[in-house]
């Protein structure tokens, strides 16, 4: 099998339209109020016509957490990258890493910590959170063999890996993100996958076949 083609002209556009959006969405809602904020708005932010944004979104709030998608792939891809021998504990630390240090993701966080009081915003982040962790419950699936049907290792595992990613944020957010001594982020992801290491590392991969 060869390897995958890179998007094509059509796709990158596609692409680049959805992120134009989500950005604006973002930045016109946390700068002014969920409330303030029209679709036309956010078209024209954009440089697109409104019709378009239905294209690509069905509302504000869909458009505004577009970005926890950009960070569940980059979760996933990171995690799928790792060596298959090393343990699923470690791989998920340096999943979270490749998150928090990805240009923009920290940017995208404060927006959106504007708009926690929202409860149509928080409805559309926990859903965006599930599909992450299913997406990441699929990746370990695939990286251990285990059946979750029978073993609720996957799920748990990415469960604590999401969860680990958002408390790790909202403490360096809330507690020392205007502390110009606050530990390092992904000093923060390290520490809190070393709390559910104890636990994770007791599966390990299954070795792949020769």
């Amino acid at each position: 099998m060869g390897e995958p083609q890179p998007p094509g002209r059509r796709e990158r556009k596609k692409a680049a339209t959805r992120a134009a959006l989500a950005a604006a969405a973002l930045r016109l809602c946390s700068e002014h109020g969920l409330d303030q904020v029209t679709v036309e708005q956010i078209a024209d932010a954009a440089d697109v016509a409104p019709r378009t944004f239905f294209n690509y979104f069905t509302s504000k709030e869909e458009a505004i957490v577009a970005g926890n998608a950009a960070a569940a792939s980059t979760l996933v891809a990171a995690f799928t990258t790792r060596p298959s021998g090393e343990p699923v504990a470690e791989s998920l630390r340096h999943a979270l890493r490749a998150v928090v240090t990805d240009p923009g993701y920290l940017d995208r966080v404060r927006l959106l910590r504007a708009l926690s009081g929202h409860p149509t915003v928080v409805a559309h982040q926990l859903a965006a959170f599930a599909a992450q962790e299913r997406a990441l419950a699929a990746a370990v699936v695939d990286r251990t063999g285990i059946d979750p049907a029978r073993d609720l290792f996957p799920t748990l595992a990415a469960a604590a890996a999401v969860t680990g990613l958002r408390v790790a944020v909202q403490h360096w957010l809330g507690d020392h993100g205007t502390d110009p001594r606050a530990p390092e982020l992904v000093g923060l992801v390290d520490e809190v996958m070393a709390v559910f290491d104890r636990g994770l590392r007791t599966v390990d991969p299954v070795p792949a076949a020769v």
